[in-house]
């Protein structure tokens, strides 16, 4: 028996998302190869293996060059079969959402989005996930014979061992795909927020895009990414990929940072599974600090310069 991980790429390399699922798989693992699945050109798959990965399938058909759902399905359906799977692992990321659903409802397995934890099988197959924006916690019996699970990013502790991940290649009938890729934008950041252990976001507060110098002063300083509220982005101060909330990224960092953010539900329901928040705002009835760990009230005109050297004299520009 196996666990097929689909380890997710971008610019040829692997995501850190990627990493995190094979790592859940393994932990899972209880004595089965875990496998992972590669679609496209990638490199450095051998570092797969050290997070537990002990095959890597390497798909290079030229068909998924684009990224194609449909095709990616079809990929991860031959390697389930061939590789006698009967649970696969996704990041919970673009390919979780779009992917996963269309590989479930071609193996009629039982899916569960989002998981947070490893799943408890003392009573059968049980994974957590979190429900209502990250307010409650709900746990998914699976019964069906495939059981797919996309692992929610930060949210599981990557181990690493010495194990030599052999590379081989696949190759499978993938069929066609009713979408035709057109043209492909690519979003340029230093630090993808989805791959971000720190982030530095920002709001009105910051009363113009001329005064966001400091607030990138501050993501390089930290080693972190830059976010925004969606006011911000709606204004054209900062661009759209940059947007955390409801109806922007959803976001779990080991610390988020928020200045001159007020913390309306819409936001908070983005960002509220980070481990630290720290909350920046001159007005201290904002709501965000409800939801702080800490809180500072201030000028952010004031405040964040201080940081900025605080961070620079202590060297903490690592994502760590």
């Amino acid at each position: 028996m196996s666990i097929l991980v689909y380890a997710d790429s971008a610019n040829n390399k692997l995501h850190k998302s990627a990493f995190e699922a094979v790592s859940y798989a393994s932990q899972m693992a209880d004595g089965d190869q875990v496998v992972a699945l590669v679609a496209g050109e990638a490199e450095g798959l051998e570092s797969l293996g050290k997070y537990g990965a002990d095959k890597v399938l390497h798909c290079k058909d030229a068909a998924l060059a684009d990224f194609q759902p449909t095709l990616i399905a079809a990929a991860l359906k031959a390697a389930a079969e061939k590789e006698g799977a009967k649970t696969i692992i996704f990041p919970h990321d673009l390919s979780g959402k779009s992917v996963a659903p269309i590989l479930a409802a071609k193996m009629d397995a039982g899916l569960v989005s989002g998981a947070v934890a490893l799943p408890d099988t003392t009573d059968g197959f049980v994974v957590k996930k979190a429900v209502f924006s990250g307010k409650a916690f709900a746990h998914t019996k699976i019964n069906s014979e495939y059981r797919i699970i996309s692992v929610m990013p930060n949210s599981i502790e990557k181990k690493e061992n010495e194990k030599s991940a052999t590379i081989e290649e696949f190759s499978a009938d993938l069929g066609s795909s009713r979408l035709q890729v057109k043209e492909q934008k690519m979003e340029e950041a230093d630090l993808p927020l989805t791959e971000a252990e720190k982030v530095v976001s920002a709001g009105r507060g910051l009363k113009g895009p001329e005064n966001w110098g400091m607030i990138e002063d501050l993501a390089k300083a930290l080693g972190a990414a830059t976010a925004c509220s969606r006011p911000v982005a709606d204004m054209d101060w900062r661009p759209h990929h940059e947007h955390v909330g409801q109806t922007g990224v959803a976001i779990r960092p080991n610390l988020y940072i928020a200045i001159g953010i007020s913390g309306a539900i819409q936001h908070l329901a983005g960002v509220n599974q980070s481990k630290v928040i720290v909350v920046i705002n001159n007005d201290p009835e904002a709501p965000f600090f409800k939801s702080a760990d800490y809180g500072i009230v201030g000028d952010a005109f004031d405040v964040v310069p201080k940081l900025v050297e605080a961070a620079k004299s202590m060297n903490l520009d690592s994502n760590a």
